[in-house]
């Protein structure tokens, strides 16, 4: 999926002094958890609000109500944000596989990372939504963690309010 990408863009930025922090960007069904997992090979340590809530409460609409799934998404950020600064304080590289869908969230965590002695780096992944689509029929079918159910109507709510970065600093993928 992302072959043609050189990764040499962000392994260059690794640094022991100040740790670099990968933010994936993009709607769901982009790849952000491909992407990152990938970084991860690679030696970074990768956050993931999905896996935090599967590992902490379980699958959703089974182990837990359908209804709680926003509360467990803040729980499970403000947990990851505690282990994200403790990373970088050891001087651990990190990748950060949540959506970024919101320029206001997305500049809270730079500053947190610039502020807790860390370096941003912005990967966005601009996928075609008729690409999601297909994408996200494929991995409905899927049960894990990273197979959060997105339906249609989920889907163009999150494209409607998904801000995509511009001028930010980020790195652009087409995928």
């Amino acid at each position: 999926m992302f072959e043609k990408f050189n990764f040499d863009v962000i392994y260059r930025e690794r640094d022991e002094i100040t740790p670099l922090v990968v933010m994936m960007c993009g709607v769901a069904g982009s790849g952000k958890t491909t992407f990152s997992q990938l970084l991860e090979k690679e030696g970074f340590v990768r956050l993931s609000i999905d896996e935090e809530i599967w590992a902490t409460n379980g699958r959703y609409g089974i182990d837990f109500p359908i209804e709680k799934i926003e509360e467990y998404k803040k729980e499970a950020e403000r947990k990851l944000q505690h282990q994200l600064v403790k990373l970088i304080h050891e001087k651990r590289q990190v990748v950060i596989d949540f959506s970024f869908w919101n320029r206001v969230r997305r500049n809270q965590y730079k500053q947190l990372i610039e502020k807790s002695g860390g370096k941003w780096a912005l990967i966005y992944l601009h996928v075609h939504p008729d690409n999601l689509r297909e994408r996200l029929s494929i991995r409905n079918k899927r049960f894990d963690a990273n197979a959060f159910p997105i339906t249609e109507e989920t889907l163009t709510s999150y494209l409607a309010g998904f801000e995509a970065p511009i001028g930010e600093g980020e790195i652009v993928i087409e995928n």
